[in-house]
């Protein structure tokens, strides 16, 4: 079922994180724009990290996620919130975090779907911004 901004907004605003984070890592291009939410709340640095498993229809592409350029930013002994905006086999997540490894503490969020912490885990769900 599709959401509107309105009711997006308001679980963006409303969710409440047990940690501080240094820093929110998006998996783009997916969680760019839930990342932007986020920071608007967090302010802390965003950093992305290019990793692709799906295309546009949500079909695997490959049968392991693939990093399409290097990481360049510096995650030791950081606390990170990774970002994505859909989970569904948890692929993607667990092939950032052992990228993320040298970090403190990393927590993933998702707008739908089965992390540490998300708005939405329901079968069926469609994106305000997908055009």
């Amino acid at each position: 079922m599709g959401k509107t901004f309105e009711e997006l907004s308001e679980r963006f605003r409303s969710i409440r994180f047990d940690e501080e984070f240094d820093m929110i890592v998006a998996v783009a291009n997916g969680g760019i724009i839930p990342a932007a939410f986020l920071n608007q709340r967090l302010n802390v640095e965003v950093q992305l990290l290019r990793i692709n498993l799906r295309d546009n229809c949500q079909k695997p592409l490959y049968d392991t996620p693939k990093l399409l350029s290097p990481v360049y930013f510096d995650v030791e002994n950081k606390s990170i919130l990774l970002v994505e905006d859909r989970v569904k086999t948890g692929a993607s997540l667990n092939f950032a975090k052992n990228l993320l490894q040298k970090a403190k503490l990393i927590k993933t969020f998702a707008v739908n779907g089965n992390a540490d912490y998300f708005l939405y885990n329901e079968d069926c769900f469609k994106f305000p911004w997908i055009l």
